[in-house]
């Protein structure tokens, strides 16, 4: 399997992919090696946990520009990445004892009492975008749990997931415990195929709907963090149009647009829609785009090389269909996968930009006369992840963000996620939720105890 540098297109590593022996094999230690880290007190495997986290900023640098390198991450963003995941480690250091812990329910003649218990091995079957967020919110929050976790990373994000399973070794998590799986799809079918105790999936819906399908039968729990086609609207009271569309842009292209949870649509009130758009291409026509290992790059090679076709095809519909393309639009010529910043107006919902995940630099403005027309075409989707509307009135802003099927919603805000709320998708957007203390439940199954004297 080779690693390439989406920058340069050139080959980093060639790295041996698993066999299915060599699968069965591990999930066997996996098996033998988690009985023995259940029975390890929960205090003891959060040391190891926060060991694992102080390892990572001691790090910081290597492994930002690895994530860079194979990524094509912009560095400065590779390393708010991994800076920012570090907010998972402070969120289970200050509520993992307490969501695990034994609850007495009732005392007298029957004592009752609820105890978690993990729910075994499990699949980690991750993504490359954010590698250590989407990450840390399944496989740390597992292990401290008391699981033993199959990583399969995505083959996009190998050696950062190979320096996960390093780290977390020599944190003090046991060989047996944590197993990275390299490969592309034929591992992941290995691990569909095995026999594990629950599967947490991050990507897009139509593999999340094969692997729910794929295990159904064996009614394990099956978690799906899936894809977004996150809706933006900004009132016409906004409190400043021109930081709006500043807030807005890096909603839409930060990290390329390669997020599930950036803004892929965007609706304006018409009083303002003249003003924010003039201020939203200002500001993109601002981004530097280029080598990802300089400091000042915001733009940088679009990950997966096929995403580059779609984005291109969307925008060709949208053209023909009426729209106006008001910057980018183009492959830039010569090594590497970059694609410049796309915006189109003039928009609406028969053209496929609206409707169909882009996940990466495009995004379409409409025009719109009022909230009601907002609300109607920010639900106008199959999926259902965040929503974010931009107001000085906070009631009008939760009367359309209520009335919303998302697991995110955002006021003045958007693209942004916090360990102390739980993620969650509706609809096409996933099955499930981490963060939160919901996140810290997810790995676990409660035990009914009716204890008599």
């Amino acid at each position: 399997m080779k690693i390439i540098n989406p920058a340069t297109n050139t080959v980093i590593k060639e790295l041996a992919p698993e066999t299915k022996e060599s699968v069965t094999n591990k999930i066997n230690l996996l098996k033998e090696g988690q009985r023995e880290w259940q029975a390890v007190p929960v205090a003891d495997r959060l040391k190891v946990i926060l060991r694992f986290g102080e390892l990572v900023q001691a790090n910081l640098e290597e492994l930002a520009a690895l994530l860079t390198l194979e990524t094509g991450k912009p560095i400065q963003q590779a390393i708010n990445e991994i800076r920012g995941a570090h907010s998972r480690l402070v969120h289970l250091e200050k509520n993992t004892e307490k969501w695990l812990s034994p609850e007495v329910m009732t005392e007298g003649a029957t004592r009752e009492h609820i105890e978690y218990e993990p729910l075994g091995v499990i699949a980690n079957i991750s993504a490359w975008n954010f590698p250590y967020n989407v990450g840390y919110n399944v496989f740390l929050y597992a292990l401290v749990a008391g699981n033993a976790v199959c990583y399969k990373p995505s083959e996009f994000a190998t050696l950062t997931g190979l320096k996960f399973e390093e780290l977390l070794l020599e944190a003090g998590v046991p060989e047996n415990v944590f197993s990275t799986f390299i490969g592309a799809g034929e591992v992941g079918q290995y691990l569909l195929e095995a026999d594990l105790d629950g599967y947490f999936f991050t990507g897009s819906y139509a593999t999340g709907v094969y692997i729910a399908t794929q295990v159904a039968a064996k009614l394990v729990p099956v978690q799906l963090e899936l894809g977004g086609k996150d809706p933006l609207y900004v009132m016409d009271d906004v409190a400043d149009v021109k930081q709006a569309a500043i807030n807005a842009a890096e909603g839409a292209f930060y990290n390329n647009g390669q997020s599930c949870c950036a803004v892929e649509r965007i609706y304006v009130q018409e009083a303002i829609y003249d003003a924010f758009v003039s201020a939203f291409i200002e500001e993109v026509k601002g981004y530097k785009m280029g080598d990802p290992t300089s400091l000042d790059t915001f733009i940088g090679p679009v990950t997966r090389p096929q995403q580059i076709d779609l984005i291109l095809s969307q925008m060709e519909d949208a053209l023909i269909s009426g729209a106006e393309l008001r910057t980018g639009g183009y492959k830039v010529e010569g090594a590497g996968n970059f694609i410049t910043p796309t915006v189109l107006t003039g928009v609406n919902h028969q053209m496929r930009l609206m409707k169909e995940e882009s996940f990466g630099p495009i995004i379409g403005i409409q025009r719109v006369k009022n909230d009601a027309e907002a609300l109607q075409l920010m639900g106008d989707t199959e999926y259902g992840l965040t929503a974010a509307v931009f107001s000085r009135d906070k009631d009008r802003a939760r009367a359309v963000l209520e009335k919303l099927p998302v697991g995110t919603v955002y006021w003045n805000c958007c693209d942004r996620v916090s360990p102390a709320v739980p993620w969650s998708g509706r609809k096409h957007s996933g099955l499930g939720a981490t963060l939160g203390y919901q996140g810290i439940r997810a790995f676990v199954q409660p035990k009914s105890y009716h204890l008599r004297d």
